[in-house]
């Protein structure tokens, strides 16, 4: 993909300059260090929370590990009797399932020298599978820490095998690890293999919910899994499930410079949380997952980091340079894409169509180009590039310093997010409002362009303040825009993201209408209307105020009318 979207960008007229031989990439980081890869872990992890284990948890590992065709390592070592229990005794829970896998095999030492011999740890090497026992998880850190042992843990991951653990097994999934200790928890290293995380196990059964809690506080940047008993959290990527017959815990600490009031609620519940209370992400959240709901890691990796980050002090909606085209979905009419032409410099500027907010595969070319042809453009190119890999090129940067505008399509877009979020493309964006040029998007693609990003949940758009994507690309700094707005009767939930964050300008915008932002004024454009929701302390669901096509307004001053001006 990455070859054929980049020849797109290498056509005649475009000018663009060609990467030399002698002149190489510059030796710096792409991502910021505190990038987080939203593809998730490899392979998958199977972590139980101790206590029985249900038949369906045994199956679904088994079936992670190749079925019929996996090649189990049992790792008993957290127990106390490792060396003296049959060899049996560890994997009749295995080979009696039907069907059975190809072989299980037992791999124990407490000898770290031994710990690093090739021979010995030649079976995880030939491994689709690793599963530890329980007993103390403390053991298996001393035993294998940093050893061969772990190297090839992480390689059966690496190449699209299973890593499961119950109880003590569980525990030594997590880099930072609760060794022992309650309600204060005595905190090692175990392995890193669920990243950002702390888990805990026996988790309501013996009442740990304190000591994950305190763990995560003093933990800044990771959340807490806590896993009952007879249950699992099965990893995938970045899709977390719940398997078995009780709960899965999710443990948020508060955030940098807070208080910590607890709220405690079910995954989908919403909380009113009335001015002054402290922002949502400023607070303690414990969340539970029952058995076949689900969780997005990467969303929740973001949400710790983003939690441990100061509070966020949202702008002022003006524009210093530049001009923002911002649609609500539906229709672009031929005066949008009009005005969008004529800011980007006119027929011959270079005009960047980005379809990113859509799934894989994504067509050769974006069907938006086809507006803006029609509008006049002759320089119209679509860029698919969405990982920091295909993004680093000379043949990227060059299209983008070049670009008079930048469009964003419709779609999810939290695609936008996990394209380019802690990459330097975002900086190239604003560079493109730097420049004069016009940055425009519709429906995903006008939602992105907020500094607060709505509807950004991975698992669904209905969630109006999915934490780990709340935060836009901030090209109108101090709004949150939601789009469809009238058609969809999205009102009370753009009211709910204004009284939970009483700093913000709530924008609706109706589906086929527009707004054209230059400075702090915003014209409305199209069909419908725009509306506008700026008082935290209004009980009533309908907007503060309504702005018909053809009208203006200050983005900086809401309420006050501005007068009409003609197109330009």
């Amino acid at each position: 993909m990455l070859a054929f979207a980049l020849a797109l960008i290498i056509v005649p007229g475009f000018g663009f300059a060609s990467a030399s031989v002698d002149d190489p990439q510059e030796e710096i980081a792409f991502t910021s260090a505190d990038w987080i890869d939203p593809k998730g872990i490899s392979g998958a992890l199977v972590i139980v929370g101790g206590g029985e284990m249900p038949p369906e948890i045994r199956r679904t590992f088994v079936d992670l590990a190749g079925g019929a065709k996996a090649r189990i390592v049992v790792i008993p070592t957290a127990s106390q009797a490792a060396e003296t229990d049959p060899e049996a005794s560890w994997t009749e829970g295995w080979t009696k399932l039907d069907p059975a896998p190809e072989s299980v095999r037992v791999l124990h030492t407490r000898d770290r020298q031994r710990a690093d011999d090739p021979a010995f740890v030649e079976p995880l090497r030939q491994a689709t599978a690793v599963w530890f026992s329980g007993g103390d998880q403390n053991r298996i850190a001393q035993a294998y820490l940093d050893t061969a042992v772990e190297r090839e843990i992480h390689a059966v991951l690496k190449r699209g095998g299973v890593v499961g653990g119950t109880s003590a097994g569980a525990a030594i999934q997590t880099r930072v690890m609760i060794g022992g200790g309650n309600p204060i928890p005595e905190i090692v290293r175990g392995f890193d293999l669920l990243p950002d995380a702390i888990t805990d196990q026996h988790f309501l059964k013996r009442h740990r919910q304190s000591r994950l809690e305190r763990a995560v506080a003093d933990h800044p940047g990771r959340f807490g899994v806590g896993i009952d008993e007879a249950t699992a959290l099965v990893v995938r990527g970045r899709s977390l499930n719940v398997v078995g017959r009780s709960s899965v815990t999710i443990v948020l600490g508060a955030g940098a410079e807070t208080t910590t009031r607890k709220d405690q609620m079910a995954r989908h519940d919403t909380v009113e949380l009335e001015p002054p209370t402290p922002p949502f992400d400023r607070v303690v959240r414990v969340f539970t997952l029952q058995p076949g709901e689900s969780a997005d890691l990467t969303a929740l990796r973001r949400a710790a980091r983003d939690r441990a980050r100061p509070p966020v002090v949202f702008g002022t909606p003006r524009l210093e340079s530049g001009s923002l085209l911002i649609v609500g979905g539906g229709r672009v009419t031929p005066d949008m894409a009009r005005v969008f032409v004529e800011k980007a410099g006119g027929p011959d500027a270079l005009i960047i169509c980005l379809q990113t907010a859509l799934p894989d595969p994504l067509p050769n070319r974006s069907p938006d180009e086809a507006f803006f042809r029609r509008a006049g453009a002759r320089r119209v190119v679509t860029l698919n590039q969405r990982t920091p890999e295909e993004l680093n090129t000379t043949e990227v940067r060059d299209a983008l310093s070049q670009a008079g505008g930048v469009w964003f399509g419709g779609g999810r877009q939290w695609r936008f997010v996990d394209a380019y979020e802690g990459t330097p493309v975002v900086g190239w964006f604003h560079d493109v409002l730097k420049r004069g040029g016009i940055i425009g998007g519709s429906s995903a693609g006008a939602s992105i362009q907020a500094e607060f990003l709505v509807r950004g949940h991975p698992l669904g758009n209905e969630e109006m303040m999915a934490e780990g994507y709340q935060r836009g690309f901030g090209f109108l700094p101090g709004v949150a825009i939601d789009q469809h707005f009238a058609q969809r009767n999205r009102f009370a939930d753009l009211r709910a993201v204004v009284r939970r964050h009483p700093g913000l300008l709530g924008i609706g915008i109706d589906e086929s209408t527009a707004i054209l932002v230059e400075g702090s004024t915003a014209r409305v454009l199209g069909e419908g209307s725009v509306h506008l929701d700026f008082r935290p302390d209004n009980p009533a669901l309908e907007p503060d105020r309504s702005v018909p096509a053809n009208e203006s307004f200050d983005l900086t001053q809401p309420h006050v009318h501005v007068n009409s001006v003609d197109l330009p």
